[in-house]
Formats: structure tokens, sequence, C-alpha cells
């Protein structure tokens, strides 16, 4: 066990948040040797017959997804060639196949590229090229986005294989009313798909009688390249191991008390890295059930709840918002539920004290981020501060600097946070310069700089108070602008353009394009013309929903856009 200096802000003092440690939880755990891969092994052969995962009421065992896995990892191997290190994209709504594709991909000690299965044909060809990947499982609704990939990609960088998935392989022949998804659902469900001549159905996998080959078990293996944006506008993979993944694995069992006898629910996409934690490996390895969502719907999730008596659900707030606003919320049975949090945006204070006064839940607010493998901060479930990223978590070294002079600041100032663990990744996929960049050595050891400002109160909590980088928190969904603006200054009318945040009273923020168009384009580009134009190139949470037209953007002395002024600009219109 660590000792106090050891997670607190410095060495040589006890940080204050201990008091408030929940008695139950230890303070740090000793490294697991064990992979993502030994985690399905060991619960298939504990609980083989129990549900793993429950998709529109359709129960797959962990016996039956391990054994799905490995004819999977068999095919895989044989007929699509893949080996130890070797990327694939892999873009699906949280599903079966999702887990089956990402547990088989382990089991060949492959590199998992998870995609936004929002994605358009741009940002697929960016995954593509950049993890030079040969490979891609998706979802039969993106076969035309890959497509656009394609051909956008030169001969050399483009995928030799496509492997294509119906969600409707994996749901029941016949929906009980309570499981139905809502009608809009059925253009992705159940697509007509024309198939290239590069691509294979998943079912036609699924049928070859090939074996997997052997395993050798190693926890230090690149298991993912987790994509992030920042200033730069070029996302960037994250390099995840089984061992940083895997600490927080273990680390949210203890912190949640999660066992077997839990039900969750699984609607933070698997794509995203607290989704692929608290949706697929953690549940997995503590034997618990999921009760899986492919996208939200609050009239499906209250069912689904009430249901399966779902116990534990980590979300984004703007769903328990939602979910709240329901007409038929009073229909809903949410006495199950001993567990409720997220992150990802603030949550009101007015909505948790409603969710306290209805069902005695405390909402635990954390933070994260994609290069700390989801939570490095988390309240304590029972003395959960609104608001707040909450305290190191467990095996966690957190800190707030002077981004300039790098020395630790005063209890009570702004500063930026810094990170040091187990869970925090190993560098951003070939760009040593970018991983040299955010990383600084601090009395011996290596923190990982968040851009995030913070500050710690008197208990020893975090606080956001503003961000270094320009990102944008739309409903828990990071949309960097720069690479908005990159997409932005491919369209024929616009000379310039620069993103900013703007305050949305459901999605806590969202996306605002101040645009300078071309000296001949005047009056051809109009704001529903450029969101038309924009979901076709870029997810649908990265769309500008407003665009304001000005005749110039201000610019520094050195030409750079003053995009700060125009963030103050809106705040405080």
């Amino acid at each position: 066990m660590s000792t106090p200096a050891a997670l607190g802000q410095g060495t040589s003092r006890i940080a204050p948040h201990r008091r408030f440690w929940p008695r139950r939880v230890p303070y740090d755990l000793p490294a697991a040797q064990t992979t993502l891969w030994d985690n399905l092994d060991i619960s298939a052969r504990r609980y083989p017959d129990k549900p793993a995962f429950v998709f529109f009421g359709l129960a797959l065992g962990f016996a039956q997804l391990r054994a799905q896995a490995l004819r999977l990892a068999g095919w895989l191997h044989e007929k699509a060639g893949v080996r130890q290190g070797d990327r694939v994209v892999l873009a699906l709504q949280n599903s079966p196949q999702n887990v089956i594709a990402f547990y088989a991909l382990l089991r060949l000690r492959a590199v998992i590229v998870p995609a936004n299965p929002m994605s358009r044909g741009e940002e697929f060809a960016h995954y593509i090229a950049d993890s030079q990947a040969r490979l891609a499982i998706g979802a039969a609704d993106l076969v035309a986005e890959f497509g656009r990939a394609q051909s956008l990609l030169p001969p050399d960088a483009r995928l030799e294989r496509l492997l294509v998935a119906d969600y409707t392989d994996a749901m029941p022949t016949e929906l009980a009313p309570e499981d139905a998804p809502p009608a809009a659902w059925q253009a992705w469900l159940r697509p007509a798909a024309d198939m290239p001549s590069w691509a294979l159905h998943w079912r036609d996998a699924m049928a070859a009688p090939f074996d997997a080959p052997d395993y050798v078990s190693d926890a230090d293996d690149l298991m993912a390249l987790c994509y992030t944006s920042g200033t730069t506008g070029q996302p960037k993979g994250c390099m995840h191991t089984h061992r940083t993944i895997g600490h927080n694995v273990h680390a949210s069992q203890v912190w949640n008390g999660v066992s077997a006898a839990d039900v969750m629910l699984g609607v933070v996409p698997m794509f995203h890295i607290t989704g692929m934690l608290f949706s697929m490996h953690a549940p997995i390895c503590a034997g618990a059930t999921t009760i899986l969502l492919p996208r939200w719907d609050r009239e499906l999730a209250g069912r689904l709840i009430s249901r399966h008596q779902v116990s534990s659900w980590v979300n984004i707030p703007t769903m328990i918002i939602d979910l709240l606003g329901s007409p038929n919320f009073a229909s809903f049975d949410l006495s199950s539920l001993r567990y409720i949090g997220g992150g990802g945006a603030a949550m009101p204070q007015a909505v948790a004290e409603r969710l306290k006064a209805l069902y005695g839940l405390d909402y635990v607010e954390g933070y994260g981020l994609t290069e700390t493998a989801a939570p490095s901060h988390s309240n304590p479930p029972d003395a959960a501060k609104l608001q707040c990223l909450g305290i190191p978590y467990v095996g966690i070294d957190a800190r707030v600097i002077d981004p300039d002079t790098l020395l630790e600041v005063p209890q009570g100032q702004s500063g930026e946070i810094v990170i040091h663990g187990p869970p925090v990744f190993k560098g951003y996929w070939r760009r040593p310069e970018a991983t040299e960049a955010v990383f600084l050595e601090l009395d011996g050891r290596r923190f990982f700089r968040t851009g995030d400002l913070g500050r710690i109160d008197e208990d020893g909590y975090f606080f956001i108070t503003d961000r270094l980088k320009r990102m944008i928190n739309a409903s828990g969904y990071k949309v960097w602008p720069a690479e908005v603006e990159n997409m932005l200054y491919q369209h024929p009318d616009i000379q310039e353009a620069c993103v900013i945040a703007m305050h949305d009273d459901y999605r806590g923020e969202t996306v605002k394009a101040v645009v300078v168009l071309r000296a001949d384009s005047a009056g051809k580009l109009d704001a529903a013309g450029l969101e038309a134009w924009a979901r076709k190139r870029m997810a649908a949470y990265k769309v500008p929903r407003r665009v304001e037209f000005v005749d110039a953007l201000p610019k520094s002395g050195s030409g750079k856009v003053l995009w700060r002024l125009l963030q103050e600009k809106e705040s405080t219109a």
C-alpha cells in the first residue's frame, strides 16, 4: 500500500483528501500481471452461463462470449492475416459484436483503434492512415463512409479488408415491447448496404471453422490507440497497454464496489475511453451483467433500468437531465440503482438535488481524460461534492502547478492539473515531440500535463476553473476547435473560420463557428447550408450549431487569430 506522501499534492505533507477516503478502498493496488483477455477467460470459467451482455432482450453468456471471440480470432488470424501489433479500426455502436471483436483482437495481441461510429469518411481516413491499419471492423451503416475514406487515401494507405456487422444479427427475432428500439433507429439498425468487393460479412467470418492461435499473456502489450485531438487539430492516438487500462478496471471495482451480483447499464459509447472501461472491460472483469444500449434514448433507458433492475450506471449528466424530463418518468422504477455517476460535464445542482430527493442517490462526479484511461479523480461515493472533480483516484498522484514556472501552487490557487499514476498513457502514437511536450518531472516522477486549469480546496478536492487547451465539451463529447476548423477550411466559400464554445442549456456547451467568406462568395452560403455541408463530413456533435458571418477575424500582431477574444465575447453575450 502506498504511503500517504505518495498520493498527495507534494511529497512533504499528507493530502487532506485522505480524511474523506472510502474506508473500504485501498490507496493503491498491486500491478496485475494479467491482461484484459485473461479477465474474460476467468469470468467465462467462473460464470459460464451467466449473462455477460443483454442486447434488446437477447442474453450473451460469458462462456458464449469467449467462444465467439475465439471463433472470430481464428478467422482474423487465418484469413485476414492479423498478427501481434497490427492495428485494426473498430467502429461499432455498443453491441455484442463490438465486444466480441474487441476481445478477438486482444486474443491475437493486435492493437485496437476504437473509432467513433458517428464519424464520416474524412475522419475514418485519418484513423486509417495515421494508425497504418489494413483492416477495419464496422457496422453495415458505415460501409459508404469507409468507401469514401478509401477514395480519399492513396492506394498504399488504404484498407485491405472491411468486416461488416449487422446489429440485427445479435438481436432476438421478436422484441418485447419494453426492449423495442425507437422507430428512428431502424435506418442504421437495419441498413441496406452495398458490400464492396473488399468487404466480407461478419456472419460469414463467424461461420468459418478456424481456431484461434495459442495465447501468450503480456500486460505490457500495446492494446489500443485511443484517438484524442488537441490544439493542432489532428487527432492523436493515445497508446494504452493492458496494464494502463487494467489498473482502472480493477480500481473501479474497489472504488464503486462492483461485483458479479451487479447489473450495469452500458450506454456510454465503447469507442470512448469511459465507455470502454465501464460499459465493457470493468463488468467483464467483475462478472457483472451489462444491459447494452447502442445509443441514448431516455424512454428505452428508463424501461431497461426498470425491467433489468440496473444497480450501477455510469453516464454523463445530460442523460440524467433528459431522463428526469421524460413525460413517462413516473412510470420508471429506478429503485434498484445504488450507484450513479459519471463525468464529461458538471451536474447541475438542481438536478442532483432532485435525484437525491426522489431516490436518495448522490450523483458521483469524476474526472479523467483519454490519456489517463478515464478516471484520474472521483468523488468518494459517501462524501461527494457537487460540480467537483473529486479527489485523486486509486494510485494517482495529482497536483496543481503554475503552467509557466512548473512549481506547485498554494492550496486554493488556480493552476494546471498534472497527473502521475499507473493508468497514464505511454505517449502519442508516432508523435514523440507531442509526447515530450505533455510530460514533466516532479520529485522524480513523470507527470502528464492535462491542459486543464483547476484548484484544490481545503479538503483536498479538485475543481476545474478553466482550460489551457481549446476544447468544447458537448454533452460529454470532446470537440477540438482546430479539428473542426480544418474541416471548415475545405469549404470552397470559406476564407477563414474560428470555432468557439457556446452555452447550451441541454448540452452544456455546443459548437459555434465564426466565419469569413471569400470575396466572391458573398451571399452563396448561409448557416443552414454550412450545417448541411458539415454533417456530411464530420460527426454530428462536432457540427457547428450556430454560425456567425463576419468581415474579418480579430488577430494579433503576428497574425494569430485571437480566439480567446471571440470566446470571451461569446461568454459575456
